[in-house]
């Protein structure tokens, strides 16, 4: 039996003349992968990014899950919001499976089993198994080159089984492993693992990306050129916690625009052929790390030390991307420029009363 090559999809990119901007864009795919009628709480920022990432995919796609938030809320007996195939694996084999489900499809392709395009094979993996648990698999499937897309949607905890800290959980975030007291005033001591940096460097072939729920034209994008590439792709999404993070249910859009704009999570690129750095998405503003900070209950306890450490490793961040620093920023990396968010929270409602 002669072979048969393998079709792959080429899905077009979205026009985004403005990548900060909040806009209608009538490109815009109709079909919904992700509808509603899952059991995820108000304001989740992972079911948001799900939605943005099956929408640019469309309807030819795999989704694979691993255990984490979205599957315990999106997979109760005879309720379940994919529209497509979707497969749960456990939590350390999130890679592997999804290598597993490519190298199936293109065997059937070859075979002549299956008829058509090859799919678009995502797996959305949490920061718990994207970051910990399951990196070891995930690096594999990305150095191996399968021909898929895997995300980790960073909502910066163990968010499933009681918000406890993982390796992205950032520094000063109070979780039920990583409470503030009187010998560790600040929460949670050290940074987030750099993840979507260490799977460019160490599988330079590959596709890589940030991304964010803030920028859905951005991420639509991004998910796109990662299922245009030919062979393994890796794309991080921040993906705001209502319950981990503690927070206004509305405001997850606004704290996605707001963590990029004061520097804490970059936004960039790994192009596999220049194997470079593209670091030319921009936000409209730059903000100190206080105005994101201020809007969650998880950083409350923070002193102006501490802010000013947060600030001072936002400022670092700027600088990789190469971007010029306003003074207003290298003045608020020192504590004396600052005040307890405590603090800033009782001046806050007092004034209000005024």
């Amino acid at each position: 039996m002669a072979t048969i090559e393998v079709q792959r999809q080429l899905l077009p990119i979205l026009d985004s003349p403005n990548q900060g901007a909040r806009f209608y864009n009538p490109e815009l795919p109709s079909s919904e992968p992700f509808v509603p009628g899952h059991r995820t709480c108000a304001g989740c920022g992972p079911s948001i990014q799900y939605r943005i990432t099956s929408k640019a995919a469309g309807d030819n796609t795999i989704l694979v899950g691993p255990t984490g938030c979205m599957y315990v809320a999106n997979s109760s007996y005879l309720c379940t919001p994919y529209n497509v195939p979707w497969a749960h694996t456990q939590i350390g084999s999130a890679g592997s499976f999804t290598a597993g489900v490519a190298a199936a499809y293109e065997a059937m392709i070859r075979k002549g089993k299956w008829k058509g395009a090859f799919p678009n094979i995502i797996c959305e993996a949490g920061d718990g198994s994207a970051s910990d648990i399951g990196l070891a698999s995930i690096s594999g499937a990305l150095y191996r080159n399968h021909d898929c897309l895997i995300i980790c949607y960073d909502n910066e905890q163990y968010a499933n089984t009681g918000i406890q800290a993982s390796s992205r959980t950032p520094y000063g975030g109070m979780t039920t492993f990583s409470p503030p007291g009187p010998k560790v005033p600040e929460a949670k001591t050290l940074f987030p693992k750099d993840l979507a940096r260490m799977m460019a460097a160490g599988h330079p072939h590959c596709y890589v990306a940030t991304a964010s729920v803030g920028y859905p034209i951005d991420l639509m994008n991004k998910v796109r050129k990662g299922l245009n590439h030919k062979g393994a792709a890796y794309l991080m999404i921040y993906t705001p916690c209502q319950k981990g993070f503690v927070y206004e249910t509305p405001r997850s859009i606004d704290l996605g625009r707001l963590v990029v704009e004061c520097g804490l999570y970059p936004i960039w690129e790994w192009n596999p052929e220049k194997r470079a750095y593209d670091y030319s998405f921009r936000p409209q503003n730059m903000r100190p790390v206080s105005e994101y900070l201020k809007l969650q209950g998880r950083f409350g306890h923070l002193h102006a030390e501490h802010i000013a450490k947060l600030q001072k490793f936002a400022n670092e961040q700027w600088r990789m991307m190469g971007v010029e620093l306003p003074e207003a920023l290298i003045l608020a990396a020192d504590a004396k420029n600052l005040v307890n968010m405590a603090s800033a929270a009782e001046a806050e409602a007092v004034a209000q009363t005024l």
